[in-house]
């Protein structure tokens, strides 16, 4: 006798995972130039903290 397949939904539709990965990118980007323009590193992750998390509703909006 077979078992039936693995029907559990996945953890992170591929919408959701775009758009972290997105904001991700985002708020790496900032914060390597923020260092890189003179910022102390702890206000550089600051700042790519919040654009990333800045950049989460624009592109949940933009990627549909």
């Amino acid at each position: 006798m077979t078992t039936p397949p693995d029907t559990d939904p996945p953890f992170l539709t591929l919408h959701s995972a775009v758009v972290l990965l997105g904001a991700l990118l985002v708020g790496l980007v900032t914060g390597g130039l923020g260092y890189l323009g003179g910022a102390p590193p702890a206000l550089a992750v600051l700042a790519g903290l919040t654009a990333a998390g800045g950049a989460v509703p624009g592109l949940r909006s933009l990627i549909r």
